[in-house]
C-alpha cells in the first residue's frame, strides 16, 4: 500500500516527460528540493495543470516511487496570477526561482529560503515596491540564507545609508524585509553590492537575469 506524505512548499520549474507528464521542482518546507513526477500534467482537463506551474505555492500529496516522488494531488493556495499578466514582474519572478533553484539542495533544512522566495514573489505584486529594490533585497538575503554572506564589500567607502540597508537585509525578519524604501543613490549602491556578490558566489549565468537587463532592469 502506498504511503502518502503532505509537503507544503512552492513550485521552481517543470520538464516536460513524454507526451502527456511533467517533472516538476517543488521547494518543500519538510524536505527541502525534491523532484516530483506529475502524470498527465500536461492534459488540458488535468487536475495536476495548474499544480505542476511555476510560482504555484501549496499543499502537495505525494508519494515516493523507486527514483523520485510522485504527485497525487495538490490543493494550491497562492497561484501567483499577477505575475503571468505582467511580464516585467513574471520576469523578475523567474529569476527568483532561478537562484533559488541554484542554492537549494534535498533534504536540507530550506525553510527560510522558502519563506524569502514566497515573500519576494509577494513583494513583486505589491504596489509602490520599486522591483529593483526587491530584486537586490532577494539577491543580498539570499546569501545569508545560505550562510555565504561575507559582509559589505570593502575597498571604497559605502553610504552610511547603503551600510544601515544592507544591516537590515542580513537580520530583519523575513516578513518585514520589504517595508523600506531608499533613494535613487542608494538603491544603485545596493545593486553594485548585489552585482559583486554575484560574480563572487554564482559559477553559473542566470537566464532570466539576462533577459532583465536586457529590458534595463
Amino acid at each position: 500500500m502506498q504511503e502518502f506524505v503532505k509537503l507544503t512548499g512552492i513550485v521552481l520549474k517543470t520538464v516536460p516527460i513524454g507526451e502527456y507528464d511533467r517533472r516538476v521542482v517543488i521547494l518543500t518546507k519538510e524536505r527541502g528540493k525534491i523532484s516530483v513526477f506529475a502524470r498527465g500534467a500536461r492534459k488540458p482537463n488535468s487536475r495536476l495543470v495548474a499544480a505542476a506551474s511555476p510560482f504555484a505555492f501549496g499543499e502537495f500529496k505525494v508519494y515516493e516511487g523507486r527514483t523520485s516522488y510522485n504527485m497525487s494531488e495538490a490543493d494550491i493556495q497562492n497561484y501567483f496570477e499577477g505575475l503571468r499578466e505582467d511580464f516585467s514582474a513574471a520576469c523578475y519572478g523567474m529569476y527568483f526561482l532561478e537562484v533559488t533553484d541554484y542554492y537549494t539542495r534535498e533534504n536540507n533544512d530550506e525553510i527560510e529560503m522558502l519563506k524569502l522566495l514566497y515573500q519576494s514573489l509577494r513583494a513583486l505584486l505589491a504596489k509602490g515596491l520599486d522591483r529593483k529594490l526587491v530584486r537586490h533585497v532577494f539577491e543580498i538575503r539570499a546569501l545569508a540564507a545560505n550562510g555565504e554572506y561575507p559582509g559589505i564589500p570593502g575597498g571604497r567607502e559605502w553610504k552610511e545609508s547603503t551600510v544601515y540597508a544592507m544591516n537590515y537585509i542580513e537580520k530583519s525578519p523575513i516578513e518585514k524585509l520589504y517595508t523600506f524604501s531608499v533613494t535613487g543613490e542608494i538603491l544603485e549602491e545596493l545593486g553594485e553590492i548585489a552585482g559583486i556578490y554575484r560574480k563572487r558566489y554564482m559559477d553559473r549565468e542566470m537566464k532570466s537575469l539576462g533577459i532583465l537587463e536586457g529590458m534595463g532592469e
